[in-house]
């Protein structure tokens, strides 16, 4: 863990230029832990390195060069480093397509992860002191119910002391029930008390409960201090399409709730770091991680401006090769400097899922990697 207590405990959270080497060299060690200590791992990586050409995992030495993992391979594989004992969270992921990601992180990971949060939580001014009423648009927390989108949605909020959650998926008799009407009566007792109100969860929950108040003639003046915190993605609804100003537009008239007040988060259960947009609504990229755009079809790096697959990089973990994990989202990826945001690291523009046809590419590749011969030892 010391090796990486100056990335996490680093004053500026979007420094990516002053900390490259020090990344750089908190990937390597990483990578070179989990190649000692996962044997599975190692096979996988020997056998990419003989395809690319690459004689000795020693010479591995960028980050592009570190084989990315699709997270369709940890609905396959359960590919831990380290026991089960030494798991301090265990989660999976939401499992929309009926699969799900079996992750775990480490204890020794966990003052790593809360000084992440708590460098992009001052960053973003997401804390307060204040006691919080909170309308959580997800699930209930229950042991029946191990998403990891359970227990993010849990830690977002606790960055304002919590003086009460209303849940709109709450468990009941062995499984989950909408209570519409219960969330819709909460926030009708929360707009007339003085507290402030945070709104946390699926954007597309937001979006639909919003849709339904504007049409019911509903609207609230929620106090000073409120904000909406959005993260999950449109996975449920991806058949429809909605702008990003539609939800603000609603926000502000539904909710009297400026622009300003209503954030969204990106993260992935397979990838330690979340990102929180700016002001100008965009996923600039902390110390904490690296964003590789590749091609679709032969996964090499793309630079910015082009479409590709989002390749995820963090140190963070040693429960589990997830320092370079590939995602099915496509992105681009852009210069900070264009934002006008005042943050110089690059930001990612997400703008879709992989078809089917390049999800089973890099599925195919990873199946090859598993069942591959052990290669010699280089």
């Amino acid at each position: 863990m010391y090796i990486r207590l100056p990335l996490y405990f680093h004053s500026n959270v979007y420094n990516i230029t002053g900390t490259k080497r020090y990344f750089q060299k908190c990937m390597l060690d990483n990578f070179h832990y989990h190649l000692r200590h996962n044997p599975t791992y190692r096979r996988m990586v020997e056998y990419d390195c003989k395809r690319k050409g690459i004689k000795k995992l020693q010479h591995v030495q960028k980050l592009d060069q570190i084989p990315p993992l699709p997270t369709a391979l940890f609905k396959q594989e359960r590919l831990w480093t380290l026991p089960r004992y030494h798991m301090a969270v265990q989660a999976s992921s939401s499992g929309t397509s009926g699969t799900r990601s079996q992750i775990g992180y480490d204890w020794g990971s966990l003052p790593l992860a809360a000084a992440m949060a708590l460098g992009l939580g001052k960053h973003h001014q997401l804390f307060s002191k204040i006691p919080t009423r909170y309308l959580m648009l997800g699930y209930e927390p229950h042991r029946g119910n191990p998403a990891m989108i359970v227990k993010t949605q849990g830690i977002t909020s606790l960055f304002a002391p919590p003086a009460r959650h209303l849940y709109a998926l709450r468990w009941k008799k062995g499984g989950y029930t909408l209570d519409l009407d219960g969330l819709v009566a909460g926030l009708q007792q929360y707009s007339k008390g003085k507290l402030p109100v945070r709104l946390i969860g699926f954007p597309s929950y937001l979006y639909f409960l919003l849709l339904e108040l504007k049409k019911a003639g509903k609207t609230y003046k929620l106090p000073s201090g409120s904000m909406v915190l959005m993260g999950g993605g449109w996975k449920e609804f991806s058949g429809i399409k909605v702008e990003i100003e539609a939800l603000f537009s609603l926000c502000q008239e539904v909710l009297g709730l400026k622009e300003t007040q209503v954030r969204e988060f990106f993260g992935a259960a397979e990838h330690p770091v979340f990102y929180c947009t700016c002001k100008n609504h965009h996923f600039h990229v902390p110390i904490y991680g690296r964003v590789i755009i590749r091609d679709v079809s032969t996964l090499n790096p793309l630079g910015y401006g082009k479409i590709g697959l989002l390749n995820l990089l963090s140190p963070l973990a040693k429960s589990m090769p997830l320092l370079s994990v590939m995602t099915d989202d496509l992105a681009i990826l852009h210069p900070g400097k264009s934002c006008g945001c005042g943050i110089e690291s690059p930001y990612f523009e997400i703008l879709g899922r992989a078809g089917l046809e390049e999800i089973m590419t890099c599925a195919a590749t990873a199946g090859k990697l598993l069942s591959s011969p052990r290669a010699e030892s280089t």
